[in-house]
Order: structure tokens, then sequence, then C-alpha cells
């Protein structure tokens, strides 16, 4: 009975009924004829950043340089310590408040060119600091932003000459000043030397003191200028037009390139003239001079990148009140937003060929090193470990060098006490080795004259050391003379 009933036969019957049933439920006697209404898909900002054309070389450059800012940020947290090191019990602690969604000691491990990871000698714990190379590279990149401080004062002018009223917010600095390249003090070290140029009307806002002409040109005009003398394009197409950089594969649709050209020689209201002169009536205009101060806003910075976030506090003081993230989609060939890196970034495309900048400066080399030791990983791990040795044996032995060298200097300081003490002793012994000297000097110089006189054929008597006397003459033999004619 049950076998009928739990056969394969009835269960797929059961099934479909029970589907039917379903169907009627949802769609009863008074709502069976009706038709299902077909949802339009949905076009918004988000949608079309999921869909649109990724670059793989700057989604791979915002991950690395993410894993560099958390390496960055244990670094402060370690050189907060007071004995320069910290406990890896203490650096999970701050796990989730730096953004690390891993292990400390893994995230430490993945990198020992920059963390070295050791047992205290007396707590027994592991313990982490930085290693010698990457604490160069940050003296050493803290000592060229100080070096440019003049470049630090022009780009400050250049951003309150880029606003309304010539007036920036010190928190929206403060938020941006890694991409500006400020020192973390620069409210107390760079604002007091140049209050002819920058002043604080209050502890909350920097103004501009002078407007200063020579600055307001765009970065954007170079480009022009280069495109209109070298490449002999007619001024209409270059006077108000970008540099554009497709992505990889962006599928060009028809009637892209006939929009692209009208929008390039659309003239609009510079970045550093001021919309009381020039009042803008037309969206198509007021959003191509917001695409002119992006533009700006991205060149000043030190690796051409902000997060998208940031521009949230500079949208009224530059006039930049539309959607951001949809104006930035619809010019790909301008910006480049990446959604790696636990952030979205903001990358102008121009400034970059295959993952690195085109034009560095000094800051972005130092910061370019860090990120080599963040790509290397493990790599060559072993021979750094092998240096380290033979550092380690070449102390060694000149340690050992050092005591032998003590040592000869210890047994020669003896002897020459123990010559003091006996003075007569050394004396004596010095008449002795004298004596010697003179009987074997006296005895070499008899054997020359001997030699000598046999040359010049006198016999000499000479006595050697064994007290036998030898007679020397010279022998004149011939041929046909006999052992008895020689005299010997």
């Amino acid at each position: 009975m049950a076998s009928t009933i739990f056969s394969p036969r009835n269960l797929n019957a059961r099934s479909l009924r029970l589907h039917i049933l379903i169907e009627g439920f949802q769609y009863g006697p008074f709502n069976r004829s009706m038709q299902r209404r077909w949802k339009k898909p949905v076009d918004s900002a988000r949608t079309r950043l999921e869909g649109r054309t990724r670059d793989h070389r700057l989604d791979k450059l915002m991950v690395h340089l993410r894993n560099l800012r958390l390496a960055l940020a244990l670094n402060e947290l370690i050189s907060q310590q007071r004995n320069g090191y910290a406990s890896l019990q203490l650096l999970s602690k701050w796990r989730y408040e730096i953004g690390l969604n891993i292990e400390v000691g893994a995230f430490l491990k993945k990198y020992p060119h920059i963390f070295e990871i050791y047992m205290h000698s007396v707590k027994k714990n592991h313990c982490c600091k930085i290693t010698q190379k990457m604490a160069d590279l940050i003296a050493e990149e803290d000592a060229i932003i100080r070096e440019n401080e003049t470049d630090i004062v022009l780009r400050l002018k250049k951003l309150l000459m880029l606003s309304r009223n010539g007036t920036l917010n010190m928190h929206a600095l403060w938020l941006i000043r890694r991409e500006l390249g400020l020192p973390d003090d620069y409210r107390s070290s760079i604002l007091p030397n140049h209050q002819h140029d920058l002043s604080l009307d209050s502890p909350d806002t920097l103004s501009l003191v002078s407007w200063d002409e020579e600055l307001a040109v765009a970065k954007v005009e170079e480009w022009r200028e280069k495109e209109y003398t070298e490449k002999w394009l007619a001024e209409s197409e270059t006077k108000y037009a970008f540099p554009i950089n497709f992505p990889t594969g962006f599928k060009i649709e028809k009637g892209f390139r006939e929009k692209l050209k009208n929008w390039q020689r659309l003239p609009y209201t510079k970045p550093y003239e001021k919309d009381g002169l020039h009042p803008i009536h037309n969206v198509e205009r007021l959003e191509k001079r917001v695409v002119g101060i992006l533009h700006e806003f991205l060149s000043l910075t030190i690796e051409k990148m902000i997060p998208l976030v940031r521009f949230s506090h500079f949208r009224k003081v530059f006039t930049m009140e539309v959607n951001l993230r949809e104006l930035l989609l619809k010019h790909p060939g301008i910006f480049y937003i990446s959604t790696k890196g636990s952030t979205e970034t903001v990358i102008l495309r121009e400034c970059y060929s295959k993952g690195c900048l085109i034009e560095s400066n000094p800051v972005y080399n130092v910061r370019r090193k860090m990120l080599d030791l963040i790509l290397s990983g493990c790599r060559n791990i072993d021979e750094m470990e092998n240096a380290i040795l033979l550092d380690e044996e070449y102390n060694a032995r000149s340690s050992q060098e050092a005591q032998k060298k003590a040592s000869k200097v210890g047994t020669t300081n003896s002897v020459l006490e123990l010559g003091t003490e006996n003075n007569s002793y050394g004396k004596e012994n010095a008449i002795l080795l004298d004596e010697e000297y003179n009987a074997r000097s006296s005895q070499e110089a008899q054997n020359k004259a001997s030699k000598d006189s046999v040359k010049a054929g006198v016999g000499v008597i000479v006595q050697d050391e064994y007290g036998v006397v030898l007679l020397s003459a010279r022998r004149v033999l011939s041929r046909s003379s006999s052992p008895e004619e020689v005299g010997c």
C-alpha cells in the first residue's frame, strides 16, 4: 500500500496539483484574467556604476593602495607606543577601528618587508615593529613634504581661488591632507609662515588674502595649448575640449561620437571665472563647468585621485550642486570611479598609464616605493634573511679580530712591563745579542774578502766556524795539466 502511494508517478502528480493550487491562490477567480505588469528596469547612478566598463589595472591599484593605507594606520598605532613596538594582542583590539577584515597577525605576516614580528625576551609574547626600510621611507616622505612648502602654499591658494568666496573649511582640508600632500601639523607649521597669502579668519575658516592672476590658469589649459601648437588642430576644437581616454573594452554606441564632438566644442565658464560675470542658464554648460572644476581639483592632488565621499564637503563652496556620481559616470573618458579598496575613489584617467602616474612628483615617488614593499609581499625575504645573517657574521668576525688585537697589545704591554722590572737581565741579553751579531758580521766580511782574493789569484788562509784552516788560491787548469801540477 505504501509503495503505491509513494511511487514516483504519484509524487509527480501531487507536485503538479500543488503548483496549480498555488497559482490559483495567487491568481484567484477575480484576478485570473488580469495581465502581469511589465516592470521597467531601474536606471540610476547605482545601476550604471555596476554596469560600467571597468579598468582592471586601476582597480588592482586601488586594492594595493588600501593595503598600504592599512599598513600606515598600523604604523601610527605602533609609533604611539612608548618603546616603538606593540603586541599583537593590543593591535587586535584596534582591528575594526582601522578597517581590517582579517586577523592582525595574518595581515602582518603578509608583508614582512614592512612589519617585523618577534618574541619579546621578557614578556614572552609576540610583538611587532616597523622595519628599518619602511621607517626610512616614512621619514623621507615627511622630509620631502617639509622641503616643498612653497608648492603646498600654491595648491592651497589655487583651491581658495576655485571657491566661491575665497574661503575653505579647515575640517574639509584636514580630510584630504594626504591627497594634497599636507603635513599633519600644517596649521602650526605652514600657515603662520605665509600670512601674506593665507589667513585664518576663524579657527574653522581659511581665507585667501589676495588674488593672483598668474595662478588663475587651469591645468587643462596647458594640454589645450599643446594640442593646438603641436597637432595643428583648429581653435574651435581645442578651446573648450578635455582629454579623453576610454578604458579598454568600452563600447561606443551609435551617435556617441557626434554627441562627444558637440560637447567638446560647447563653451562654458572656466573654473577660475566667477559665475556672476557670465550667468549660466543652460544645464549642459553648467555640468561642463562642474567637470572643469572637478578636473582642476583632481589635478591639484598628489596622486590625482580623491575619495568620492570627500567631494561632499566642497559642493557648496565650489558651486557643484549636482549629482556628482551621475555626472562622473556620464564622462567615462575623463573620470573613473573605482569601487575597490572599501571606498569609491574618483581617478583622473589622463594622468595614469598602465597603473602608474605619468607625470610623477617627489612625494609620489616615495609613496610608490612604499607600494613596492606591499607588492613584494613575502618575496625576496630569504635574500633579506641571508643579508642579515651575513651582517651578523661580519660583525662577529670583526669583534673577534678586535679581541685578538687587544690581546696582542696586552702581551706587548706585559713584555714591556717585565722588561722594566728585570732591566739588568734585559741589558745582559742585549749585550749578548749584540756580540753575536758583531761576530756574524765579521765572519761574513772575512768570507767575502777571501772570495775576492780567490778571484784576484791570491791565496788566503780563512778559519771557519769549526776551526778548520782553509787555503784558497786561483787554480788555472789547462787540459794537459795533472792533479800533481795543481799543487793542492
